[in-house]
């Protein structure tokens, strides 16, 4: 099963379970990376839009591509509400080239671990500005993981253990995306954390689990509503008015050119 295979029905269960980054977070990333509104920014494996449409105030320009059709619908449908700067186009790593043109940042979040990603930043060195930066955007466990997190996360992980491409990504053999950077062109690479609390509800956190690759409903089959039934019933006790406590630890990889 390809990745696109993967998330032919998940596009809805992501914008309806995924968390977005923080604002403050976003602008902590243009200060860092020196964005301004005569740059120009390529969102590269867009999804729904969110990475673009964060961006798009503070630069002139976003290109968002997304080899997938229901994404790239909720892209449209999401920058069109927000009314940015953003042209949603259909592509991936694969048809990455030069005729899309030069960019000042290239943003991925989410989504460089389904690339070729030594190829990408090749083809990448191509397209970016001699000032320009690779953003990799992610979030980690926080550490101080809330309760109802913990056991979302037992049951989603026991339901992901049977998939052979997460657990390619999970070996210890598998590069992390740092040793990625500093192997290519841009080789110097900066960090930028954030953790944030929120709260959440139960339905998120079942569209959460939707949109993961490991448990899509196509992978899942049959399973997906035995492990909705599942979440629903370890997720209960925890539920209250005030909704679901959570934490995400926000984190972005700034890949440069080493300077002279």
């Amino acid at each position: 099963m390809s990745h696109l295979t993967r998330f032919e029905e998940a596009s809805r269960h992501y914008v309806l379970g995924r968390p977005q980054y923080p604002a403050s977070f976003i602008a902590r990333l243009v200060e860092a990376c020196r964005l301004d509104r005569t740059h120009r920014l390529l969102d590269l494996g867009c999804g729904p839009g969110a990475v673009a449409i964060a961006f798009a105030p503070f630069v002139g320009s976003v290109l968002a591509v997304d080899p997938e059709p229901g994404m790239l619908t909720e892209a449209r449908t999401a920058v069109a509400k927000a009314g940015v700067n953003v042209e949603v186009r259909e592509g991936s790593s694969v048809t990455l080239g030069l005729p899309w043109g030069r960019f000042q940042a290239v943003t991925m979040g989410r989504s460089f671990h389904w690339m070729d990603r030594a190829e990408t930043l090749r083809r990448l060195d191509g397209m970016i500005e001699p000032s320009g930066v690779v953003i990799l955007l992610a979030e980690e466990n926080a550490g101080t993981e809330s309760a109802p997190l913990r056991a979302w996360r037992e049951v989603v992980e026991r339901y992901s253990a049977d998939d052979p491409v997460r657990a390619e990504r999970k070996s210890p053999d598998y590069p992390k995306h740092q040793a990625m950077l500093r192997a290519s062109p841009f080789s110097e690479v900066e960090t930028v954390e954030e953790v944030e609390e929120t709260m959440t509800t139960v339905e998120a956190l079942i569209h959460r689990a939707y949109s993961m690759s490991s448990t899509t409903t196509r992978r899942l089959g049959a399973r997906a509503g035995q492990m909705e039934a599942e979440l629903r019933t370890v997720l209960a006790p925890y539920a209250g008015s005030s909704g679901l406590p959570e934490a995400h630890a926000w984190n972005a990889l700034i890949g440069r050119r080493p300077g002279p």
